[in-house]
């Protein structure tokens, strides 16, 4: 093994020779645990004794936007100077009032809760998931900014199926390139889970029929006639980036009739998808964490298939009867084409393998 592979190895984390170095013990989970909650214990006392003594800049919005950088400035400075988890959970409170009181801000500069306020606070929250020394706060900050993102879409153009395709199509790209920069990989990977739990966080709201924006449900502008087939759309496309990445890693393995049965599962999925829409979302969610091996990605992306399953069942445009036996022959062919895939797949890498001991 080079000396440039192992640097890049160990600027992501990863010990590939400890030699005399004695392992370092982790606190238990419970510790932890502990230690956050005190975080945030501290965090609320030291907020109202704050909040007691400044509450005269919620009359400014000037004042509270200065009040709510600093807090967040201030953030940023714990964060870098010192580990541990009480400090991480107590910077993360102070930035949390720290944003609110920035919103808050630009609300009273705006008028009104509008498009570009959403817009705003996307700004806002990329800048912090890029910059934040913390993997929790750029969790969070991934996870606000796909919200913030979704609602600025819903607002301006009537189009919440589209956020959550361009949602799911970024994390998509994010967690197929998670080893492209072995120094960032910890941070990719808190921004890839932030934008997951944003995607859920949406298709639960979506499918429930309910709407982040307090009650607004009826908007009939911008692009509401791509509604919802949008988000099918670009989660399709999403899946065939998947299907191409891993016949691209595995161009060997793989025989070009398995190829054309993997394209035509993606259609097939597409196809059903238009008449239970989000299924195909759920169903790259699950194939994505299948093809790196992330069990925790696979799990989600079962919530998310369970959740448009179960949205499609209760669906009222269509019978009953007619809702079970679709599902009974979705169920069917899902299991079929695992069958045949699984099979072809074996038998192509028995091939290649003949092959390669032949030459």
């Amino acid at each position: 093994m080079t000396r440039s592979l192992n640097e890049r190895l160990g600027q992501a984390g990863i010990v590939v020779d400890e030699g005399d170095v004695p392992p370092v013990l982790e606190a238990p989970w419970f510790v932890r645990a502990l230690q956050a909650f005190s975080g945030w214990l501290a965090a609320l006392f030291l907020l109202g004794f704050i909040g007691m003594g400044a509450v005269f800049v919620l009359d400014s919005s000037a004042a509270a936007a200065s009040l709510g950088l600093v807090m967040i400035a201030g953030a940023f400075a714990l964060l870098r100077g010192s580990k541990g988890d009480f400090v991480e959970h107590l910077a993360l409170a102070g930035s949390l009032a720290g944003q609110l009181l920035v919103a808050w801000a630009l609300g009273a500069a705006l008028g009104s809760v509008s498009a570009g306020f959403w817009w705003s606070l996307v700004g806002l929250q990329a800048v912090l998931a890029l910059v934040m020394p913390s993997l929790t706060h750029r969790t969070f900050s991934a996870f606000a900014a796909s919200l913030a993102f979704y609602l600025a879409l819903t607002e301006g153009v009537s189009a919440p199926s589209l956020a959550g395709g361009l949602v799911l199509l970024s994390l998509t790209l994010l967690w197929l390139n998670e080893f492209r920069w072995p120094a960032h990989m910890r941070q990719l990977q808190a921004l890839g889970y932030g934008l997951l739990l944003g995607l859920l966080a949406i298709q639960v709201m979506e499918y429930h029929g309910q709407s982040l924006l307090l009650g607004r449900y009826d908007y009939g502008t911008g692009l509401v006639w791509l509604e919802p087939w949008v988000g099918d759309g670009l989660a399709t496309l999403a899946l065939l980036l998947l299907v191409h990445h891993v016949f691209q890693r595995h161009r060997y393995a793989i025989a070009p009739s398995s190829r054309v049965a993997a394209y035509g599962a993606v259609a097939v999925l597409m196809l059903l998808s238009l008449q239970a829409h989000g299924l195909s979302q759920g169903a790259l969610v699950v194939a994505l964490g299948f093809a790196i091996g992330n069990r925790l990605i696979m799990g989600l992306g079962v919530m998310l298939l369970l959740l448009a399953i179960t949205n499609y069942y209760y669906w009222l445009d269509a019978t009953l009867l007619a809702k079970s036996v679709t599902l009974c022959l979705l169920g069917v062919l899902l299991l079929a084409l695992r069958w045949v895939l699984r099979r072809r797949w074996q038998i192509d890498r028995r091939d290649a393998v003949g092959e390669d001991e032949s030459q």
